[in-house]
């Protein structure tokens, strides 16, 4: 079954309905859009968020454009209000999100459009807003006898909440915002925790303020201009110092570890002699974007990467990456859905004049 349409959306996060929003301001969703979701329900990655992250402690919760973010009790969780928003917003501006819908290749046809084939048939299109985030691609690092690990380990893609590790000798491995709350989280529950990072954190002071935002997304953007692997924002921005995260430095919660030379049955060992028992050790590293169904076009260039300007994919104008890079953020995913939109626009405007100005 082949379905054409003028753009298809794939993902039905913050950047893909962001997107779907603009889009529909100029097509019928079903026949100039379609937006192909994998999860099950609405949500994005937000949906599988664990149950202790609330309100009060979650990084940030922006609006999708037109409709206000809910604002319920600071100790909230997250991930069902944010999911009933999501599907309220599908809704509301009338996305027909199609899922589950597994995307497995976008190729090139000999005609210039797009085939973006998934396990419910094939969709036809002029343009592509790729919005599948990183949730799904959780990086796992490798070390020296990690597989003769006797305890358990995890990755946050995998974390329900800090009494699974109650009395337990727990090692948190990595050093940005979700390391943090694991470790803020599970300390008092453990027997006892360690923090190990590659670099040692850059603790911000002060307010981050928008020209702050503005100077640390202008240097991830550099990255994917670049055609690198793009960093998270964190990364240049360093970790904000709320109270809570003061305090827990002040209790020594937060007193960082260098990583490990090898990984030993019973737990962690440093070529300097140093050993930590662990039984337990939660890899909270990251993700990776989720990007193999556009192998086929052959985007990623000698750095890892994928050149891009702004959101376009530099070398074909028919793809956009929201939610890579510099708009991985909430907030700019937003305008990186409103900006690919625009420019997508534009492309079907000189290619098929009459189509483009369809609404």
């Amino acid at each position: 079954m082949v379905r054409e349409v003028e753009v298809v959306v794939v993902g039905a996060g913050q950047a893909g309905l962001a997107a779907a929003y603009h889009l529909r301001r100029f097509y019928e969703p079903g026949t100039g859009f379609a937006v192909l979701d994998h999860a099950p329900h609405a949500g994005g990655a937000w949906q599988f968020r664990w149950p202790t992250l609330t309100f009060a402690t979650v990084n940030g919760v922006y609006q999708l454009p037109g409709m206000a973010v809910p604002e319920p009790e600071a100790s909230t969780p997250v991930a069902g209000v944010i999911s009933d928003y999501f599907a309220a917003y599908e809704r509301e501006f009338d996305l027909r999100v199609q899922r589950p819908v597994s995307v497995r290749s976008v190729r090139s046809l000999p005609d210039g459009r797009l085939e973006v084939g998934t396990d419910r048939g094939a969709w036809v299109a002029k343009a592509l807003v790729n919005a599948t985030g990183t949730w799904e691609r959780p990086f796992w690092p490798r070390y020296s006898g990690q597989e003769s690990f006797a305890g358990r380990q995890l990755h946050t893609a995998q974390y329900r909440g800090p009494r699974e590790f109650a009395g337990e000798r727990v090692a948190v491995v990595g050093g940005g915002i979700s390391a943090i709350q694991h470790l803020m989280e599970i300390h008092p529950f453990a027997a006892a925790t360690a923090w190990v990072t590659r670099r040692p954190p850059q603790w911000r002071d002060g307010e981050f303020n928008p020209d702050r935002g503005r100077e640390a997304v202008a240097m991830v953007e550099e990255r994917v201009r670049r055609g690198l692997r793009p960093q998270s924002v964190i990364s240049v921005t360093g970790i904000p110092q709320t109270p809570q995260i003061r305090a827990a430095r002040e209790a020594g919660v937060l007193e960082r570890l260098p990583v490990f030379d090898r990984i030993e049955p019973g737990g962690l060992r440093w070529d300097d002699g140093r050993f930590a028992s662990v039984d337990a050790i939660l890899w909270a590293t990251g993700f990776r974007a989720s990007l193999d169904h556009l192998a086929p076009l052959r985007l990623r260039g000698p750095g890892g990467g994928i050149v891009m300007d702004g959101t376009r994919v530099a070398a074909d104008p028919r793809v956009h990456l929201v939610g890579y890079g510099p708009s991985a953020s909430t907030v700019g995913a937003n305008r990186a859905g409103r900006a690919a939109v625009r420019e997508i626009r534009e492309l079907l405007k000189r290619d098929d004049p009459v189509s483009a100005g369809r609404r």
